[in-house]
């Protein structure tokens, strides 16, 4: 059954869609078989992460899909919504292309379809961009840069808060190394609230040498470790500076960190660790802000 949210004979005003006379011309289709063959992307959510999409991805949650859908980096390619949940997203299914259908379902019929209940009663299913070598990506930013460069991630929700960091606090683009997670597998997209479908990044081939890859674009590394040679306040953002963090536990390599400025953020006596996602959101601050201040 296909029916116009607002404009269309006989369908009226849909609560809480929006002023009246606003004419929402996308069309939402109710899906009442969850075996129906036009969301079966959307089946078995959790296995379907484990295995991978050919170049799709799901969103979840009302802030993520809005950000899916002003997104310049990735595409929507359709939304699966509870019925209850239609309203709350009329305006951004009103903005969709015309060729992004809108599949609304009961909540039964929804958590049969995605195999585990799912509250939030909002998904959407994304197209990947074509992803760029570390180096084009590099050589595109602005001739004042912050990058993130993260080695070893394998942590979804870590990820996730690197890239929500990364946003928030300005850096331009995120270099991977081989090793890394995928950045929008579903969990680190919702961890990111949507910061990784807007921030770009790019992974780094297996036989490419990272300091190689920053020194061929002028980025100055700034290497993270609790044995840094220097502290974090005593450091000065470059024009274009690369913050490298590795993973909790075994961190960067030691042949990375014998090349490079090391830095640390002092801690309190008998402590020198912190979540990487969190060191990351303590070093970008200081370098988008308390870096850039002028003496007094």
């Amino acid at each position: 059954m296909v029916s116009r949210l607002r404009g269309e004979a006989g369908a009226g005003p849909l609560p809480g869609a929006g002023a009246a006379g606003e004419d929402l011309v996308a069309q939402v289709v109710t899906i009442e078989d969850p075996h129906d063959a036009r969301i079966a992307a959307y089946r078995d959510v959790r296995e379907r992460d484990l295995v991978g999409r050919q170049g799709l991805f799901v969103a979840e949650g009302e802030v993520v899909v809005r950000v899916l859908a002003r997104s310049p980096l990735v595409r929507p390619q359709s939304l699966l919504l509870a019925q209850k949940r239609v309203a709350a997203l009329s305006d951004v299914i009103a903005a969709l292309p015309d060729d992004v259908p809108v599949y609304a379902a009961g909540q039964a019929v929804m958590d049969a379809v995605v195999g585990f209940p799912i509250h939030r009663g909002i998904l959407a299913l994304g197209a990947r961009a074509a992803e760029p070598s570390a180096d084009d990506l590099l050589a595109a930013l602005p001739d004042e840069a912050l990058v993130l460069v993260l080695s070893g991630i394998a942590n979804h929700d870590n990820m996730g808060g690197l890239f929500r960091n990364a946003a928030a606090f300005g850096a331009d683009a995120v270099i991977l190394d081989p090793a890394c997670c995928d950045p929008l597998y579903r969990k680190a997209i919702r961890v990111s609230v949507g910061a990784a479908l807007i921030k770009p990044f790019a992974r780094l081939r297996e036989d490419e040498d990272l300091l190689e890859v920053l020194e061929r674009r002028s980025f100055q590394p700034l290497a993270l470790s609790p044995a840094g040679d220097t502290t974090l306040a005593q450091t000065a953002r470059a024009s274009r500076t690369a913050v490298l963090l590795g993973a909790e536990g075994p961190g960067l390599s030691k042949g990375l960190l014998a090349r490079t400025k090391t830095v640390r953020i002092p801690m309190a006596d008998g402590f020198d660790s912190l979540n990487v996602a969190v060191t990351a959101g303590v070093v970008l601050h200081h370098l988008a802000f308390a870096a850039r201040r002028e003496p007094d």
